[in-house]
């Protein structure tokens, strides 16, 4: 039996940030100008359930790529961090997710790419999940009246 080769991790060489495996090439013939770089609060890395759901949609109807990055991979990279790159046109869709509290936390984002987009932008998407609801916002929250 042989061992499959260890993937190797991509770096970004303006940001030196990781980039999320199989964000790179996602348009044939288009190259991948703009990088988005994900930035997530300190306080939100110690999160035990929460996860960055990444989607690509190269046009209104096509999801080209839909990639799942936890919280817990921020701590991992350290201060170096993560980053995705797509072509100039599409638009990506980033949602926060934290299925623990109750209820659960859902936020999202979505980045329109113009086609005429400067080669070489970066943007910065900050993700800083809202506080849980304390017990007293639950019950206001509960209440029907």
């Amino acid at each position: 039996m042989t061992n499959p080769p260890e993937q190797q991790q991509f770096k970004s060489a303006s940001s030196n940030r990781f980039v999320v495996p199989g964000w790179t090439n996602l348009v044939p013939g288009k190259p991948d100008t703009v990088e988005i770089q994900l930035d997530i609060d300190s306080r939100d890395k110690e999160r035990q359930q929460a996860v960055l759901l990444i989607e690509y949609w190269a046009t209104n109807e096509e999801l080209t790529l839909q990639s799942l990055l936890p919280t817990r991979a921020f701590v991992a990279a350290g201060q170096d961090g993560w980053c995705i790159f797509v072509p100039t046109q599409g638009r990506v869709l980033v949602r926060a997710i934290d299925a623990q509290p109750d209820p659960p936390i859902l936020a999202s984002h979505w980045i329109n790419i113009d086609p005429q987009t400067v080669p070489g932008t970066v943007v910065n998407v900050v993700v800083k999940f809202p506080d849980a609801p304390t017990p007293i916002q639950n019950l206001l929250l509960n209440n029907n009246n």
